[in-house]
């Protein structure tokens, strides 16, 4: 794909050296960097590395819709459906509205990411605990904190959580994105003291904890003062239980069953599990709520088609039998930060016992 597009760019340009020499820099440059990255990300100064991530990470999206826009104009070319004529080599006219109409894109993306999609669920369970009052939860996933996102954006995102004054804050996996270095040097820890919740925060592990060193990932959670479960139940106030599945990737993970075994399922149940798997389980062991994350609805279209086509819930609330399931888009992103055709959200859920 990324041959296609620097070969349909340097040849889309004027025959004008210098022109084409820049832009089959900056592509070479936009491929490499990610190899840069993986191989040699944690020997570089944090600025390089940061650099590189999100230039690669970019560059994955900005040439996916170079990609996407090329193939349909060479279909036209080919099938001569519409005369063509020299549109596609030595065009400066043609480069610039084609660049300009991915930049455009990109943009609106990225103004959609920041605009985060604020989700109210109001959920009655035919339960009854020692408290008559609503349990209210914020809940989200994907946080992907990194090289991407760093302290002023988490910030943010934490304004939004105190607003909500929740009981309790739930983390569906992906809160580290590649590596705990970032969250380490930012010094993000701390600031999720500052997440004000009655019960606290839990959270339990997506694979990019795994991707980021299981161990290192735990040791960042312990500082953070975030409850992280791994293969978990634990009951809260003596109303209600979390139960938290390791991720998917770690083949060890115990089975539902087995977490569930006695507990006192007269009480609300709600499982954390990242990748929203095998949701007939959930509604067999007749869980009340499972929140999960992990697909990011795809992210950015076409590929939001993709994550419909793979899971039975790609994305937003489904029920089964008695059960109630939510699939979040993520509150951050993996690399680039567009959203085209999804949003970044987070999920407040209003749980009547």
């Amino acid at each position: 794909m990324n041959v296609y597009v620097i070969y349909r760019l340097v040849y889309l340009l004027p025959r004008v050296l210098p022109a084409r020499g820049i832009v089959l820099g900056l592509g070479i440059l936009a491929i490499l960097s990610l190899f840069i990255f993986f191989f040699a990300g944690k020997s570089l100064p944090f600025g390089i590395t940061s650099f590189v991530y999100n230039l690669g990470t970019s560059w994955i999206i900005t040439s996916a819709y170079f990609f996407l826009i090329f193939l349909v104009l060479d279909v036209i070319r080919i099938f001569n459906i519409i005369p063509m004529g020299n549109i596609l080599y030595n065009n400066w006219i043609s480069f610039g509205v084609i660049v300009g109409l991915v930049g455009v894109v990109l943009l609106v993306g990225n103004i959609t990411y920041h605009n985060k999609k604020r989700v109210e669920l109001d959920i009655a369970l035919n339960k009854t605990v020692s408290s008559t009052k609503p349990l209210k939860i914020v809940a989200f996933s994907d946080m992907h904190l990194g090289y991407s996102i760093g302290k002023k954006e988490f910030g943010r995102w934490i304004e939004l959580i105190n607003k909500e004054n929740p009981d309790i804050v739930l983390i569906a996996g992906d809160l580290i994105d590649n590596d705990v270095r970032p969250l380490n040097e930012r010094e993000l820890a701390p600031m999720f003291k500052d997440i004000k919740s009655k019960y606290g925060i839990y959270a339990v592990p997506g694979n990019h904890e795994y991707i980021s060193d299981i161990n290192a990932s735990k040791e960042f959670m312990e500082k953070a003062g975030v409850h992280f479960l791994m293969d978990k139940a634990v009951l809260i106030d003596d109303s209600f239980y979390i139960v938290g599945r390791d991720d998917r990737s770690y083949h060890g993970r115990k089975q539902l069953a087995d977490l569930t075994e006695g507990l006192d399922m007269s009480k609300p149940v709600i499982v954390l599990d990242h990748q929203p798997y095998e949701l007939e389980e959930v509604e067999r062991k007749k869980i009340d709520l499972q929140i999960s994350g992990h697909t990011h609805h795809g992210q950015i279209w076409p590929f939001s088609w993709v994550t419909d086509a793979i899971y039975e819930d790609a994305y937003g609330y489904l029920k089964k039998g008695d059960s109630h399931i939510y699939v979040s888009s993520g509150m951050g992103i993996w690399g680039g930060k567009f959203r085209v055709g999804t949003r970044s959200e987070y999920v407040v859920i209003n749980l009547s016992l």
